[in-house]
């Protein structure tokens, strides 16, 4: 049985349709603040088709385009994350208003506001920066 386009993806699923391994994902994640997936009690990460989308458009930047991280970053700080998503839905297929947002609400996922995303993104770039520094110190000891 396969999953209605609207139907959230586990990471697994996500990397197989964006063609990039999980580790990636979850790196890109890191860098891109624009990258968002739900995450559920465990971590366990739940993507949109949105978050499909700007995964495919950072792919096709990154590897196809020739965009830095850097570069990816200054194209979503100057242009905004719709002009990234064309990168990913060139026919422009999935919305990225907020109505999209109240779908997903609707459909059981509660709704959360934009600084409580923030903080999740915040406290997830943190735990990554530990875990980066954690490595660093035991390769030293």
């Amino acid at each position: 049985m396969t999953k209605s386009p609207n139907a959230f993806r586990t990471i697994s699923e996500a990397a197989d349709e964006v063609g990039a391994p999980q580790h990636v994902l979850r790196f890109w994640e890191t860098k891109f603040t624009f990258i968002t997936p739900l995450k559920r009690a465990g971590g366990r990460r739940f993507y949109r088709q949105q978050d499909i989308v700007l995964l495919k458009a950072v792919k096709r930047l990154l590897h196809e385009d020739g965009l830095t991280i850097k570069g990816v970053q200054r194209l979503h700080k100057e242009q905004g994350v719709k002009r990234i998503a064309a990168y990913g839905d060139p026919e422009g297929l999935v919305s990225f208003e907020p109505e999209a947002a109240a779908s997903t609400a609707s459909a059981g996922v509660s709704s959360t506001t934009g600084s409580s995303i923030r903080l999740r993104q915040v406290l997830a770039e943190l735990e990554g920066a530990r875990a980066r520094l954690e490595a660093v110190l035991s390769r030293s000891a």
